[in-house]
């Protein structure tokens, strides 16, 4: 896990001591620069200074104003390199192992986060990670209340190598590994994630200050921040009191200031050009699901208009089956559906349904390969115009309750419905109905023709209500012949 850094206020700007041309952290040798994407520099340099940037034929001058500047050069059509850019002022700053491919952004909590070397099965996968065309940055763990200048740095842009992949994010690994194989084009994957981490705290203020609904979440922290102060004064003495006895230390508290990582690991990368973003992330959420489904989706929108990015596409991950409080419950169901609305109510929003990779007692399921590769097909078909690539699995479309049964039909079928293989012994699992008394049972449930199920109950006369794989940890086996599984869902959603 990544270290917390604990900023000072002169950190928030970096020194303007010097006279040399400087450049953010994400600009620098064995960088990847998005292609078909206009092409910024920028950093700080003392003011009148003249900064001039050279790449590909391309040569601009600007004249560096409150201690900073930047350039904007056109779009780069063709990837590949390495090629050489040289920024130079006072000072000449020359890289010459700059490639031109396909930037995407990782984010999230402790499942983006999650390394490659603890995932499921990792000595292979590392052993031939080596590949000069797959780039990784690393951002550190950090925070601020303000929006900050620049990143801290994990690891630097490097190559794909056994000895860089081992502690980068599994996901994003798998994810580029499958991209890369697809597309043929260099690609680069910056890492900005944080275990344990509220989606609040990756939002921009001024998005939750235009909410009334989301203003509550700042108005909660204010009233927590007191008895948090009180807890840290308490940690600290006994902190203190373990040192001099040379004892164990007690846990920091903590509490999570909203946009205070947005503030510190995305608003200085915003800049930077990119294809898109991945998240994994809303178990930290999963008391508030309610809340979620408009906090989600103003993230979105807030992270699309830092960048400038018009709808780029974001792709996330729908949260793995796990008990949370209670298999029988339903606040990760729920956290779910929350997910799934954002990719109704926004453009090029795509989404990898993992429910037969959970682990029903670990909140960390350590089969990450399945993960990054859904990944990618949904930014093959969003991002990269397969239109026709089945990058989903099955989808409900509509219910129809007639009688005793009720007749559910699919999108994203594909080839067609088909049972998991070697889950549920070949019968359909995982579906519930109700009637007019709520009380859900379970089910029968079997496969029509291409795209339809229909479901049923011996104890239920007559349907109003499916779901499912409903709960915190369920047992599903709904799959297309693709080899994908079907979302979980339910008829009876309050809207």
């Amino acid at each position: 896990m990544k270290h917390l850094l604990v900023l000072s206020v002169a950190m928030l700007l970096p020194s303007t001591a010097s006279a040399e041309v400087r450049l953010p952290a994400v600009i620098a040798e064995g960088m990847v620069l998005q292609r078909n994407a206009p092409l910024r520099f920028w950093g700080w340099a003392d003011d009148g200074e003249s900064v001039t940037v050279e790449f590909l034929g391309q040569k601009r001058s600007v004249t560096a104003t409150r201690g900073m500047w930047e350039v904007t050069l056109k779009p780069v059509t063709t990837a590949g390199g390495p090629f050489r850019l040289v920024i130079s002022g006072t000072n000449r700053i020359e890289f010459t192992d700059i490639l031109v491919g396909e930037v995407w952004l990782l984010s999230g909590q402790s499942n983006m986060e999650w390394s490659l070397k603890n995932s499921f099965e990792p000595d292979a996968a590392i052993a031939s990670s080596a590949n000069p065309n797959i780039r990784l940055f690393m951002v550190r763990n950090s925070r601020s209340d303000e929006p900050m200048k620049d990143v801290e740095v994990q690891q630097p842009w490097a190559a794909a190598s056994p000895a860089t992949t081992a502690g980068f994010s599994a996901v994003g690994y798998y994810f580029g590994r499958s991209l890369h194989a697809t597309l043929g084009v260099p690609i680069g994957l910056i890492s900005a994630d944080w275990g344990g981490t509220p989606a609040e705290a990756w939002t921009p203020e001024s998005r939750l200050r235009g909410s009334t609904s989301l203003q509550s979440i700042i108005d909660r922290y204010a009233a927590a921040r007191p008895a948090h102060d009180e807890r840290l004064k308490a940690w600290q003495e006994a902190s203190d009191k373990a040192k001099r006895d040379g004892t164990s230390a007690p846990n920091r508290p903590n509490l999570w200031r909203y946009s205070e990582l947005y503030n510190a690991m995305i608003a200085p990368l915003t800049r930077f050009s990119i294809r898109g973003a991945l998240w994994y992330q809303g178990e930290s959420n999963t008391a508030r699901a309610m809340q979620y489904r408009e906090l989600f989706p103003a993230m979105i929108d807030a992270w699309r208009d830092a960048w400038g990015i018009k709808d780029f596409p974001f792709l996330l991950v729908q949260l793995a089956p796990f008990q949370g409080s209670g298999s029988d419950k339903l606040e990760y169901a729920e956290l779910r559906e929350a997910q799934d609305l954002a990719t109704q109510r926004l453009k090029n929003v795509g989404m990898a349904v993992i429910t037969d990779v959970g682990e029903e007692k670990d909140i960390h399921p350590r089969k990450k390969q399945p993960v990054g590769e859904r990944l990618a097909l949904q930014a093959r078909k969003l991002a990269y115009g397969e239109r026709n690539l089945v990058a989903i699995g099955p989808t409900l479309k509509h219910a129809r309750f007639e009688g005793a049964k009720a007749v559910l039909t699919f999108d994203h079928v594909g080839a067609g419905l088909v049972t998991a293989p070697e889950i549920g012994g070949g019968q359909l699992v995982g579906f519930t109905v109700a009637g007019d008394d709520g009380v859900f049972v379970v089910a029968n449930a079997v496969i029509e023709g291409r795209n339809r199920v229909v479901v049923s109950a011996a104890t239920v006369a007559r349907p109003t209500a499916v779901r499912y794989g409903f709960a915190n940890y369920t047992v599903v086996n709904l799959w297309n012949k693709e080899g994908l599984p079907a979302a979980p869902f339910r008829t009876d959603m309050p809207r």
